[in-house]
């Protein structure tokens, strides 16, 4: 038995999650990196729109993909490389989410995918201020010099995991995930003809309609708080939001309530002020990990500084990474 394991990373160009433009993909064995590789690709059509929100963070444009190939054209490579081994992905709800979307929008066949998020693992292992990639890389002793270039965040996913799976001692991947006491979790085979996600039907349901571009919410400069919904206690216990208790800070690019019904369809639990309860803190206004550095904060999120200090363990998420938490094409209301 060994350390084998595929580390896979996505970018994606709109807010559809199977708008797949670039993978990068690391094979471990034995617990060393013997294997990468990396495409971009054009988005399934009809979905191949590029959100200007999205190339803000990934810095890939159209004119970029224009001469690859479809997704489904690189679908086969894809699974052939991941083959038989275990997805590992910083948030593998969503990239194993992008791999399934994907295939349905494309009309593209996939066999079930079961993944390991490094997310939730080094929640366990590591004791940080943000659980981001560049803070979790970095705590495992490799900065990533091009964060959001989908090799490099492969990479240095693939590393936190073979740190972390060292730290428990752990010749596996199967015993890391039991040493961290972290399930495993499974993306279900799909063909043409079995029912499709939520995420596919809400994109078809957005583009039928005649939209474009994901619709911009009018809302006041001040966030309005909105109700705190129950949290979905059938949703995924995988997914790095289950049972976290989150609070919200600063403008998002949608409307908080809005934003609150979304994490708690995760089966995250949302509340309107930090308390000693609050496990996350969300932070808009353009917030980056990086700010933690430079003190750019809010009032909410100093406090959730100051509960750390006491030795609350409470992580900061910046809007970007909520969203992706999130994923899905959850634009209708």
């Amino acid at each position: 038995m060994a350390l084998d394991f595929t580390a896979v990373d996505f970018e994606t160009a709109n807010g559809f999650i199977g708008s797949a433009c670039s993978v990068g993909l690391v094979k471990v064995r034995s617990g060393r990196i013997v294997e990468t590789d990396q495409w971009l690709m054009k988005p399934p059509v009809g979905f191949d729109h590029f959100d200007p929100r999205n190339v803000s963070i990934h810095h890939i444009t159209p004119d970029m993909v224009a001469d690859s190939p479809r997704v489904n054209d690189r679908l086969d490579d894809l699974m052939g490389f991941v083959g038989s081994d275990v997805l590992v992905a910083h948030n593998s709800a969503f990239d194993s989410g992008v791999i399934r979307a994907a295939s349905e929008a494309s009309e593209r066949a996939i066999n079930e995918i079961a993944h390991l998020c490094t997310v939730k693992l080094a929640r366990k292992a590591y004791d940080l201020p943000s659980y981001s990639l560049p803070f979790v890389a970095e705590e495992a002793g490799h900065p990533i010099e091009n964060h959001h270039e989908a090799l490099a965040d492969s990479t240095a996913c693939a590393w936190a995991m073979i740190d972390m799976a060292e730290r428990a001692g752990s010749s596996t991947v199967l015993q890391a995930a039991d040493h961290y006491k972290v399930g495993l979790g499974l993306t279900r085979a799909w063909k043409p003809g079995d029912e499709l996600s939520r995420a596919t039907k809400d994109a078809q349901g957005w583009r039928a309609a005649g939209h474009k571009l994901p619709a911009q919410d009018a809302f006041g400069n001040w966030p309005q708080e909105g109700p705190n919904p129950e949290p979905n206690l059938d949703a995924d216990p995988s997914h790095p939001l289950f049972g976290q208790v989150l609070v919200f800070t600063g403008n998002l690019g949608m409307p908080r309530p809005q934003a609150k019904m979304l994490a708690a369809q995760h089966g995250a639990l949302t509340a309107s002020r930090v308390t000693r309860a609050t496990t996350a803190l969300v932070v808009g206004d353009g917030f980056i990990p990086q700010d933690l550095a430079n003190g750019r904060l809010t009032n909410k999120a100093k406090h959730v500084l100051r509960l750390r200090e006491k030795g609350q363990k409470v992580t900061i998420i910046s809007e970007g990474e909520f969203m992706q938490l999130v994923g899905g094409f959850s634009l209708t209301a």
